[in-house]
């Protein structure tokens, strides 16, 4: 078992489609910040050792005041400003970790929902492969559409999956992959496209479909759902 997991977590996103001026991991879920959820997970796992926050940076003293001292999340070291976009972020987190760092973990402040069992798959493929993301199967039909909106491909839902987070990662790799990404201008839609662009193939893991990204207004009532569930 890995006996030094760290922990990136990116809540610099606004979330425009949320509709609110809050940040939506400070908005309140069930009375509590939406951030604070991630942070309780990852405090109560023994095999983490420490957690990086990054904010935005007008969010920065809210973050410590009203989140990290009241809730004594004893495992953040540091709650730093995050970047223009997201991988930015991610960036400026893996860097704030310290060189004997073995796995890291990034993931998603707006996902509230995580779960022990998915997180332990992960790390136990990323111990083997280097790489490990959670995914889950579409329940739906998926169509490729062109941009006037008409389909041009029925796609094999059964090779496709949604990608969610945490994502883990040995981190020397993935520092490696970030280095390279920055040299090179290259960008991408998580933190497992840079790996598997720049180091290697990424093993995918069974999610966990109550592991939802809080995007909308609506996302927020189904967690509240799924929290009562």
């Amino acid at each position: 078992m890995v006996n030094n997991l760290r922990v990136v977590i990116a809540a610099a996103g606004r979330g425009s489609r949320m509709e609110s001026s809050t940040n939506k991991q400070y908005m309140l879920l069930n009375s509590r910040p939406v951030l604070a959820y991630s942070l309780e997970f990852f405090e109560k796992l023994d095999v983490v050792d420490e957690i990086v926050v990054v904010t935005g940076e007008k969010e920065l003293d809210y973050c410590e005041r009203e989140i990290i001292k009241p809730f004594k999340y004893n495992k953040v070291s540091a709650v730093i400003p995050g970047g223009k976009e997201r991988q930015d972020s991610v960036w400026a987190g893996l860097r704030k970790l310290g060189a004997d760092t073995e796995f890291v973990a990034v993931h998603d402040g707006a996902r509230p929902l995580l779960s022990s069992a998915v997180l332990y798959r992960l790390l136990e493929e990323a111990r083997e492969w280097g790489a490990a993301i959670p995914g889950i199967a579409s329940k739906d039909t998926l169509k490729a559409v062109d941009r006037d909106d008409f389909v041009r491909q029925t796609l094999d839902r059964t090779i496709v999956y949604a990608i969610q987070t945490p994502q883990v990662f040995k981190y020397e790799e993935l520092m490696s992959a970030y280095q390279q990404a920055y040299e090179e201008n290259f960008r991408g839609t998580d933190d497992a496209s840079l790996f598997e662009h720049f180091i290697g193939r990424v093993k995918l893991v069974e999610g966990d479909y109550d592991n939802i990204k809080i995007t909308t207004p609506g996302d927020m009532l189904i967690a509240e759902a799924l929290l009562r569930g």
